[in-house]
């Protein structure tokens, strides 16, 4: 303890102005923190000079060349030795910092890249010839003509030359052309009526496209699923909903995927702010919460959402990356991330993804190669074979059906009405047969499906049970001596804060003295719980998120159970009027199209994919 401390001098420090090298050196640790921090930058002044195509070429990684050419207004040359200015920017008048319809307004990104690198900007604005201007760690050059027919091409060499210690800190090349290739993907969801190309040079020469998006056509949503679907594969599209939600100056528009096609991880979640890029914790735990009770903790929603408000309720000068937000009303923002996607999956009502069924068909494997060939002509048949197949040529065929684990559906004769379509025509629909006393196969007008009967049923019980609890509350049951909780004033007054939302879910809370609150009631259905872990629990995730779904999850867990045990089990026969009657029911009950846990209720194959394991086509 005697030691002296070395960030303590003996003599008195003195106060000293840096010069502006070290200023921008300084500042470009900030806002330029790996070569895809300078794409990101470059690409987005070249959206806000209003370019249609925008081609970017990198280098090792972008660690020895970056180049953003666009075809945007471009720059007069007496404003190019401004442009390397510290803030001084052309987007923002300086009254009023909340108004920002920009990606940019800060005025540091190329003084910031001239600062740390190489930089050359060659540009030509409409009515003035091309000019060129080069700064180097910092030096600036004076303005000179150039060849260019319109746009700007802004070139960067030697990212980090002039602070080599922030090379020790760079990753593979390989690395960095993939966090390259993720920027760009993300500002191109953002404008998808802008062409983007993004081109890997470092062998030199021409080089090679790694990513190529051309400008979409028609209506917003039509190039907003066009650009997905180009950037996140065809089977997302495929299985996206639409979504389009308002919310008290909040809207939210984009696509979100149905439960049963989820990932492994986060990867395939973006979240847009006035077509800003952002990677907020509070909108991504919204984003789970809308997903929790239809996917299990290992799986993770697909999303690509974009929430368009009034620029003066939310502020994008809380990080020196601008990938952070702060609105004005976080619980309107999460609410309606929540409600919206809520709403859209249970319009989807049984919908299940496709890739459901190309699993399945991919699971129909032929034999392997080295097998013995199979032999397709009938072998002598024993006893008891031979009982069945003479029973089953007999005219008392429907009384062998107990002897089987496949039914067939006996022939219902039906009064024929013009209000009653044929149940082929319908979604899932005519129950052909119980396969195994657990799949119901159903023949459509154009395939078949298979139903897990138990699954269905689980997610069909547990739905109305959800119902009631909503329309009639949650029963809660008092405490015969209060759990007494000591919290920190902070937590205790976050708690109480809600105490309305809780109690409607069972769980009654009072304040009991500063810092301490009072357990009175917790709900029924949970039986002996220990109050103070729940609470810790909710308070945890309160902290996290914001809010707390901690004791509805709980809830909502048991009734799953209730549900699971009070269906259909796997091993019962159904009737052909039960298995319809299921079918029906899952066809007017939201989120049926998968079970409890995020796992389909059922598969649907087409008549082309049952001919093509036939090998018909």
């Amino acid at each position: 303890m005697n030691h002296p401390d070395p960030n303590i001098s003996a003599t008195r420090p003195v106060i000293r102005q840096l010069d502006d090298a070290a200023i921008n050196r300084i500042a470009a640790g900030e806002v330029v923190e790996r070569p895809a921090s300078a794409v990101k930058e470059l690409v987005e002044n070249a959206l806000d000079a209003g370019a249609r195509r925008i081609e970017v070429s990198y280098a090792d990684g972008g660690k020895t060349l970056i180049r953003v050419s666009d075809d945007g207004c471009g720059i007069t040359p007496a404003d190019l030795p401004l442009a390397l200015s510290r803030h001084a920017t052309s987007k923002i008048d300086g009254s009023d910092l909340l108004n920002i319809h920009t990606f940019g307004f800060r005025g540091e990104a190329l003084p910031s890249l001239g600062a740390v690198g190489r930089l050359t900007i060659t540009s030509r604005a409409d009515g003035h010839d091309a000019a060129e201007v080069t700064v180097s760690g910092g030096e600036m050059s004076g303005v000179k003509p150039a060849a260019l027919n319109g746009g700007t091409i802004v070139t960067l060499r030697d990212l980090f030359y002039a602070t080599p210690a922030r090379l020790k800190f760079m990753r593979t090349d390989r690395a960095e052309a993939q966090a390259i290739t993720d920027v760009v993907k993300r500002l191109a969801m953002a404008e998808p009526f802008v062409g983007f190309t993004l081109r890997d040079i470092s062998g030199g020469g021409e080089g090679r496209v790694t990513f190529r998006a051309d400008p979409e056509t028609g209506d917003l949503f039509d190039a907003l699923h066009g650009r997905l679907a180009r950037i996140l594969g065809a089977e997302f599209a495929e299985n996206a909903l639409r979504i389009d939600a308002t919310r008290e100056g909040l809207q939210m528009r984009g696509y979100a995927a149905l439960p049963t096609y989820s990932r492994g991880s986060s990867v395939a979640q973006y979240l847009f702010v006035n077509a800003r890029p952002v990677r907020d914790k509070m909108l991504y735990g919204a984003l789970r919460a809308a997903y929790h009770d239809f996917l299990s903790r290992d799986r993770h929603p697909a999303a690509a959402l974009f929430i368009e408000c009034d620029p003066t309720l939310v502020d994008v000068n809380v990080h020196p990356a601008k990938s952070e937000v702060r609105f004005r009303d976080p619980g309107l923002a999460r609410g309606l991330i929540v409600s919206g996607l809520r709403h859209a999956l249970a319009e989807a009502g049984h919908r299940a993804s496709t890739t459901v069924a190309g699993a399945t068909l991919g699971a129909m494997r032929p034999e392997p190669a080295g097998a013995p060939p199979r032999v397709y002509q009938m072998d002598r048949p024993s006893a008891p074979a031979r009982a069945a197949s003479y029973q089953a040529q007999s005219p008392g065929f429907a009384d062998m059906q107990t002897e089987w684990s496949a039914r067939v559906e006996p022939t219902v004769v039906e009064d024929p009405t013009p209000e009653a379509p044929p149940r082929e025509d319908l979604p899932l629909g005519a129950a052909r047969a119980q396969v195994h006393e657990n799949y119901i196969v159903a023949q459509t007008a154009d395939g078949m499906v298979i139903v897990d009967q138990h699954a269905a049923h689980e997610r069909l019980v547990y739905e109305k049970l959800k119902r009631q609890m909503d329309e009639n509350g949650v029963t809660s049951q008092a405490l015969l001596i209060p759990e007494i909780i000591e919290l920190s004033d902070g937590d205790a007054s976050r708690l109480l804060d809600m105490a309305d939302d809780l109690a409607r879910l069972g769980l009654h809370l009072e304040s009991f003295g500063p810092g301490t609150v009072a357990v009175r009631e917790t709900p029924a259905i949970l039986g002996q719980c220990d109050a103070r872990a729940l609470v810790l629990d909710i308070l945890d995730e309160l902290a996290d998120q914001g809010d707390s779904l901690t004791l509805r999850a709980r809830i909502e867990a048991i009734l799953s159970r209730v549900a699971c045990h009070g269906s259909i089990r796997s091993g019962r026969r159904m009737q052909a009027d039960e298995m319809n009657a299921l079918l029906r029911e899952m066809e007017a009950t939201p989120h049926s199209g998968q079970c409890n846990h995020g796992r389909p209720t059922y598969v649907e194959l087409k008549l082309a994919d049952i001919e093509r394991l036939f090998g018909r086509t």
